[in-house]
C-alpha cells in the first residue's frame, strides 16, 4: 500500500511534455523512496518499465522485430495501433489500484507522464484529432468520483480530450470479475458515439486511452463504435498491459 501522505496530491499540469512534468513539487519517489525526486525517479521507471519490442495492435511482448504477434494475424483486432508504457505488474499494480480506487486522483500527472514515454506515444497524440478517454458508467462514477481514464487523457493532451463523443449506454459487471470468454459479450453494446456528433468521428484519428488493458475487450467494443461512425485511425494508449498468461 502506498503512504496516505501522497494519495490525492492535487492535480499537475498537462504533461504532453515530459520534461516539464516534474517542476511543480519536490518529492519522494513512491518506489525507492529516494528523496528529492520525481514521485517516479528515472532510476524506477528505466528499472521497471523498460521499453520492449511489442506487437503494434496488440501491445504484448514479441520476441523478434515482427510487427504483429501471430494472434493479430489471424484475427486483425479493431485497433490499427496499441501502445502500453508498462507491463500489469509490481510496482505498477499497487500504484494504479491506489490511483483507481483509493482516492488516488493526484497520481494522474506522474502516470500520465509514464504513458507519454511508451515508445511512439507522442508522435500518436500530435497526430490525433480527439484523445477519447474508455467512460465509466454513471454507477461506477457515482462509487469511484472520477474517471481514472479521463484524467489521464486530459493530462496527455488536455486540448483534444472529449468525454462525451464517447458515451457509456449501460452498466456493465467489472471485467475482472469475469473470465476471458465473457468479457465480450459483457460489454457488448456497452459503448456508443453520440449520435448528435457522428460527424466529428467520420474519418478522423482517434486515441483511447484506458489505464490497463487485459483482454482489450473495452478497447475493442469501443473501436467498433468508433469504426461504424467512419473514424479513420484508432489508436489505444494504455498505462499498463497485462501479458498473455494473466488473461484469463
Amino acid at each position: 500500500m502506498w503512504p496516505k501522505w501522497f494519495r490525492g496530491i492535487g492535480s499537475t499540469p498537462a504533461v504532453h511534455h515530459p520534461d516539464r512534468a516534474w517542476g511543480w513539487l519536490p518529492s519522494r519517489c513512491a518506489i525507492c523512496r529516494s528523496w528529492p525526486q520525481a514521485p517516479l525517479c528515472d532510476t524506477c521507471i528505466s528499472r521497471f518499465a523498460p521499453p520492449l519490442h511489442r506487437c503494434r495492435t496488440c501491445a504484448l511482448p514479441l520476441p523478434s522485430k515482427a510487427q504483429r504477434c501471430g494472434a493479430c494475424l489471424t484475427a486483425p483486432p479493431p485497433l490499427d495501433q496499441c501502445l502500453t508504457a508498462t507491463a500489469y505488474s509490481w510496482p505498477w499494480t499497487q500504484l494504479i489500484a491506489d490511483f483507481k480506487f483509493h482516492q488516488g486522483a493526484g497520481w494522474a500527472g506522474p502516470l500520465a507522464t509514464l504513458m507519454v514515454s511508451a515508445t511512439s506515444a507522442e508522435d500518436v497524440l500530435d497526430a490525433a484529432d480527439w484523445v477519447l478517454p474508455i467512460p465509466l458508467s454513471a454507477q461506477r462514477l457515482s462509487e469511484r468520483g472520477y474517471n481514472q481514464a479521463l484524467l489521464l487523457a486530459q493530462q496527455l493532451s488536455p486540448n483534444k480530450t472529449d468525454a462525451g463523443l464517447l458515451l457509456r449506454t449501460r452498466h456493465t459487471l467489472a471485467q475482472r470479475t469475469l473470465p476471458r470468454a465473457e468479457r465480450l459479450s459483457n460489454l457488448a453494446g456497452a459503448f456508443a458515439v453520440d449520435p448528435l456528433r457522428t460527424h466529428e468521428i467520420k474519418g478522423r484519428r482517434l486515441v483511447l486511452v484506458d489505464d490497463v488493458m487485459t483482454s482489450g475487450a473495452s478497447l475493442h467494443t469501443a473501436a467498433l463504435a468508433l469504426r461504424q461512425a467512419g473514424a479513420a485511425h484508432i489508436c489505444a494508449l494504455v498505462l499498463a498491459r497485462t501479458e498473455a498468461e494473466q488473461e484469463g
